[in-house]
């Protein structure tokens, strides 16, 4: 059972920072049971449509994004600006394209991938 020691402070600027593809920069925080990623995301970045079993809250800092969401006939479209929060329940395919330089904070339950700080 975790105790009081186990509670963890972080500074965003002492992360590891990665780049998965062009155009992204990423710092993770990674929990047993849930991941936030800042992502700092360039004018231009875009990710096609693409869906993961974890649920998805994406908090955009500031920036503009323009998110497809959902396939076929019920794909839309929803741009988003700082200030603004995404949420995204399991299963539900998503894609994005970075309007403009945009900072999002990605919150992931369950973790989606056990690299970068790993608490274990």
């Amino acid at each position: 059972m975790p105790t009081s020691q186990d509670a963890t402070v972080f500074r965003w600027e002492d992360l590891e920072q990665d780049s998965p593809m062009d155009l992204i920069t990423r710092r993770r925080i990674i929990g047993d049971r849930f991941m936030v990623s800042e992502v700092h995301l360039a004018k231009g970045f875009s990710v096609p449509s693409h869906r993961h079993e974890n649920e998805q809250i994406a908090m955009v800092m500031h920036g503009r994004i323009r998110f497809t969401i959902g396939e076929g006939d019920a794909v839309r479209e929803e741009t988003l600006v700082g200030g603004q929060v995404l949420h995204l329940p399991s299963d539900v395919p998503h894609g994005a394209e970075a309007l403009e330089d945009t900072l999002i904070y990605d919150l992931f339950s369950p973790v989606s991938e056990k690299t970068g700080i790993d608490r274990e």
